[in-house]
């Protein structure tokens, strides 16, 4: 007798919910139209999903040790007997269920329905100057791709020839098909390959695509780079991606490369520097120009300052929002001297005696 709960891997008391989840990783694992499929154990995981997925059948199989339909299991002759009323959002057994038959049995029926159609995402890559990502840049970039032809402009026709009806599909742009698996047959729809979803084809082919509409060639691609942007970032423009006869075009991603900046680096929308100032500087107080991303700035250091202390200085950071900016926050580098003069020594000297 075969234990069914074992199969599924839950225990005798599992709920329907623990059922129907042990199920669904299975059919995913051992589907034998995957790589790595296993049909005998597949149809071993879905008679045991049939039987405890239905109250009657597994009350039956609980008091009795297996379910009896009949006088017959309806599994004795291989799957021809298996019952798809617990899938696909039909009534079984007075309950109902979510499975999706596309979503787990995808690969033998083509996932029950023809899919958008639209041209390949393509991703490039730009890298750009520290100060190009915090204040935004623009960038001309020229790339190969599938675009649409300019001589009959994407309709794959000879210019001023036009269009008519497709035959193969009568101008529905898609076919339906039958397809047998071990299930049985099934009718699955696919998109028509000779108008290639348009649902109608050339009445004389453009001698520059042949008639597809598309062509591989050299685009040149105007890509902004909002101020802000971080190393990593993806900028995504739709419709600039590769070209597709017929369909859409897809998107374009645009990867953006921070190059290392050799005074500044980036704290979330802050900007860091480094100020080296000298000991007396630092004790009396003084005023420097810092040199920023935006140009030459006065910045005035307390007398007192601590080494490492920041100096914030606002407004001066990154960009972010509506007009809104980030902070530069200064770090000041107290530089010790490393030797002293006979009066510099005393002078500290003396300091030293007033506990300073």
């Amino acid at each position: 007798m075969k234990d069914y709960y074992s199969i599924l891997g839950v225990a005798k008391g599992a709920s329907e919910d623990e059922i129907k989840k042990a199920f669904r990783t299975l059919a995913h694992k051992y589907h034998p139209d995957k790589k790595g499929g296993d049909e005998a154990r597949f149809k071993e995981v879905s008679e045991a999903y049939a039987v405890l997925s239905d109250k009657q059948k597994r009350a039956q199989y609980d008091q009795f040790g297996q379910y009896q339909a009949g006088g017959n299991s309806g599994f004795g002759q291989g799957f021809g007997g298996f019952d798809f009323s617990n899938f696909a959002g039909f009534q079984g057994g007075g309950q109902a269920f979510e499975f999706d038959l596309g979503d787990i049995f995808g690969d033998a029926f083509g996932g029950g329905s023809a899919r958008t159609r639209r041209g390949r995402d393509i991703s490039i890559d730009v890298e750009v100057p520290f100060k190009d990502a915090i204040f935004g840049a623009e960038r001309r970039v020229l790339i190969t791709k599938l675009g649409a032809c300019d001589t009959c402009e994407g309709t794959g026709a000879k210019k001023g020839v036009g269009m008519t009806q497709c035959v193969a599909c009568g101008g529905r742009g898609s076919m339906k098909e039958a397809r047998s698996t071990f299930f049985g047959s099934f009718t699955s729809t696919r998109t028509c390959p000779t108008c290639k979803g348009r649902g109608e084809v050339p009445k004389e082919e453009c001698g520059v695509c042949r008639g597809e509409g598309v062509l591989k060639r050299q685009e040149e691609i105007h890509v902004v780079i909002p101020a802000g942007m971080e190393n990593g970032e993806m900028i995504r423009m739709p419709g600039r991606g590769e070209a597709a006869t017929g369909a859409p075009a897809g998107d374009l991603y645009v990867k953006v490369h921070v190059k290392p900046d050799r005074l500044f680096t980036r704290e979330g929308n802050n900007l860091m520097t480094a100020l080296s100032i000298k000991l007396t500087e630092g004790l009396l107080g003084s005023e420097h120009t810092l040199h920023t991303l935006e140009g030459e700035t006065k910045i005035d250091i307390p007398a007192g300052v601590a080494h490492g202390e920041l100096i914030r200085l606002r407004g001066k950071g990154v960009p972010y929002g509506r007009g809104s900016r980030g902070d530069l926050l200064v770090r000041v580098d107290i530089e010790f001297p490393k030797k002293l003069s006979r009066a510099a020594k005393a002078a500290i000297e003396v300091l030293q005696k007033e506990g300073l």
